[in-house]
Parts: structure tokens; sequence; C-alpha cells
């Protein structure tokens, strides 16, 4: 580990052992998506304390995988309903290297991660112009590794108070001062530290809990590794089960904190505390390829999916004299999700299913596993929801805002924008919807009021 002085901590709130906003959003039981919100007051919807990185986030802050609450839901508002031919204002486009990292989006800066020949960078950009803040790059040889599907990095940074943490294909972890690029500290995750080599490319995106950064790793003992955000010191590191290529996510069973880690050939619940093994049940697909975040549902239901003969399950997690039982409601190899989001609204996930053949965009009931709908009109895809709609992009780099209900999904408006793979999760920061494909990034104007 490489250490260097100078670290500022933010301040924090803690609600009920998690960190938290001090801002509540409200999603009304009736809405653009026709009424079929539901009306629980569970995590993800209804009256809600959303999960964010700091307790001075506003609604314009991406601060995260998955956005504030790590589930690709924001709460901008006065979004259009429909935008011509042509699609949504473009405000600015500019060229950047291969990758699939997430944007993230900060008091009116950007950052993300980028390859650029054999050295891999991480970049900080002006929000209203796509212009170089600063960039830190290091060694990034692709010699040995499998980038087939496309080149790393594919993690997405986590911002947390003054400090960038990223992770590149090849494990490599800094801490960054988020207004410089000054590197604070680091670990080599595989070198260093022995975790498991995966061959397409290190993708787990990093969590925060309380003081530490939370990680999947490798190897005997430490399968998930915190690090104090301070100086990059080993808080724990536990657990001997396989890793994969999933991002972790923080819920709040019934009062209690859990990190659920979605592994190789496991789904597990841990201590974020301790790294303690709380639960696990078993979820083999092949090759280990689970990739998808799992979502947190009403009623302390869990949904997870993968491709590759994965399939999706639903496990109801029941907290009883301090101890957890995960227990499988129901189980659907037909819905398979490879690695689009997936967004929850009411008892319905939505979500693009498929691996090797055609992927269609359905709704799957979280009670039933029952699929309400599956829709071809897309490539695999990955949406945000926003303003009572879903934004999705494609991988053809198709943008679409739709409209969906159990019942039927409705496409307001479609246009095809990006010319390269398009893997990247759109990123939405007040009516600003950031793109992203493997030559470059765009910003478009969602406003309701753009171009009049």
């Amino acid at each position: 580990m490489r250490l260097q002085s100078g670290l500022r901590l933010p301040a924090w709130i803690k609600l009920g052992g998690l960190i938290m906003s001090a801002r509540a959003i409200t999603l009304p039981g009736r809405n653009g998506l026709g009424g079929w919100i539901g009306r629980g007051t569970g995590p993800a919807l209804g009256l809600a304390m959303v999960l964010v990185c700091g307790s001075d986030a506003s609604a314009q802050d991406w601060l995260q995988w998955g956005g504030p609450g790590r589930n690709f839901i924001s709460d901008s508002k006065g979004l259009a309903d429909s935008w011509p031919a042509s699609g949504p204002r473009r405000l600015w486009n500019r060229e950047l290297g291969e990758g699939h990292s997430g944007i993230l989006v900060e008091k009116g800066k950007l950052y993300t991660m980028y390859r650029k020949g054999e050295r891999e960078v991480i970049v900080s950009l002006e929000a209203d112009s796509g212009k170089t803040v600063w960039e830190y790059s290091y060694d990034a040889p692709t010699k040995g590794m499998d980038y087939s599907e496309g080149f790393g990095p594919h993690s997405t940074p986590l911002i947390s108070g003054d400090v960038l943490y990223a992770v590149g294909a090849l494990g490599t972890f800094h801490a960054l001062d988020k207004k410089t690029g000054k590197v604070l500290w680091s670990h080599e995750l595989w070198l260093d530290m022995h975790g498991r080599k995966l061959d397409r490319g290190y993708a787990c995106s990093p969590i925060e809990f309380k003081s530490t950064v939370i990680l999947q790793v490798g190897g005997p003992g430490q399968a998930v590794v915190a690090f104090n955000k301070k100086d990059g010191s080993i808080a724990w590191k536990k657990q001997d089960f396989t890793v994969s290529f999933s991002s972790p996510l923080l819920i709040d069973l019934d009062g209690q904190p859990q990190l659920v880690v979605f592994a190789a050939e496991q789904i597990v619940g841990l201590n974020p505390t301790d790294g303690d093994l709380l639960w696990s049940y078993p979820h083999r697909t092949e090759y280990g390829l689970n990739i998808s975040t799992p979502v947190w549902c009403d009623g302390n239901l869990l949904f997870c999916s993968s491709a590759y003969n994965g399939g999706s399950r639903v496990l109801r997690l029941t907290l009883k004299d301090g101890k957890t039982s995960a227990e499988q409601v129901w189980f659907n190899n037909k819905v398979r999700v490879h690695i689009g989001t997936i967004i929850r609204l009411g008892d319905y996930v939505y979500c693009a299913s498929g691996d090797f053949g055609p992927s269609f965009f359905s709704a799957v009931n979280v009670k039933t596993g029952e699929v309400a709908w599956r829709e071809r009109s897309f490539a695999r895809a990955s949406s945000l929801y926003a303003d009572g709609k879903l934004i999705l992009l494609d991988e053809d780099g198709t943008l679409a805002l739709i409209e969906a209900t159990p019942l039927k999904l409705m496409a307001l408006a479609k246009t095809s924008l990006l010319q390269h793979t398009s893997w990247t999760p759109p990123t939405l920061s007040g009516s600003t919807l950031y793109l992203r494909d493997r030559k470059s990034l765009l910003a478009l104007d969602m406003s309701a009021n753009a171009g009049k």
C-alpha cells in the first residue's frame, strides 16, 4: 500500500446503522406510471431515506454506481415527455477512450475512467462542457487478459467527501483527491493482495459503509475486504467464497444493516461492520458470471438475476433472535439479466432479459416471478427511472423514453444516438443526461422546456 497524507473526511449522518441522506424522497402512489407504484414504505419507494455517499449530497449528485440509492432511481423532475426524431438537445460531446465505467456527477464536475493504449485513466471533467479538469493515468497492460467483450475499466468509481475511489480492470485501487487527482493511497488487489484475477477484468464498483470502502477481492479469507477510507488500511477481510463481477448492495433488514454480495456461486449477506457471514443461498451460473446488482424490495424480498443459465430468483430474508434466514420465494430460469440494470417500481422489476439469444425488455412480478410482458424492440439495455418514466439506453446506442406498467410498455420517444457498443448505464443529474459508449461521451438536455 502507498499512502500520502492530507485526506479530509466528510461529516456523516447515521440513521439505523446506515449512512443516510437527511433528505427524504416522496414518490406518490399515482404518477406517470398510471398508479402502479406501490404504496409501501420500503427502502426503494414511498417516503424513503435513500443511501447516499455523504449527508450533503444534492438532487443533482450521482456519487456512486446506481446513483443516490444505488438503484438507478432519480428524484429529478420537470423532464420532457417526448422529444423530436433527432433526439434530445445535445449540450456537448467529446471523445473518450475504451471502457464501461459509469459517469459520476457532483457540483459541476464529472468523474469516470477509461483506457488509453496500455494505460488506464481516471478523469475529472467540467459537467457543462466536457473539458478535462485533471487526469491521472497508470500502467494497465492488456497481455493475458480476455477483452473480447470490450476493454476495461468496468468498475464505476465512488465519491465520498473530498475523495474519489476507483478500481481499474487489473485490480488497481486508488484513492484520489477529487479536486486535483493527487493520489492519497492505493492498493494492488491482485498483485499485492493476491485477489482472484478475473481475466475479463475487475468490475466490482466500491461501496461505502461508515468509515470504510468495501470491495470484492478474492483469495483465502478475503473474499470481501473493507478498507479504511482515511488511509487505506484494512478494517476487516473475511470469507472464502469465489468472487464475481457484481457490485455489492447495502440493505436495511428490519433495522439491521447488511451487505449483500452476489458472488460467483451464491448470494450472501454479511455484517458490514466486521464481514461476518449472516446468511447464504446458492445461485450458480455458467462460468461464475453473476454480474448484475441485486435489488431490495418491500416485504424483505431480494431479487437477483444472471445470464448464462443462471436465471432469476427472489429470496425472503427473515430476522429473528438476531439471526437471518433466507427462503426462496420463486425461481424463473427464463428471466436472465446479463449486464443491464434492474429497476424496481412497486411490485415489479423492469429489466433486459437475455444472454446468447435475443434480449427482451421485461416486466417481472417480484412476488410471483410471473413475466407480465416482454418487448423485443430493444437490444440489451440498461435504464434509470425519473419523473414517472424510464430512460433506456440499449447496446446499439438507441435512447428511448418509456412509460412502463405491469400491463404494457409504451415508447414515448426513441432515437439512435451512439455509434459504438453502449454497455454503460445512463447517468442523470438534474435534467442533464450523460451517455457513454466505447468511444465517446455525450451530454443531453432532458428538460421539458429544452429547445423552447
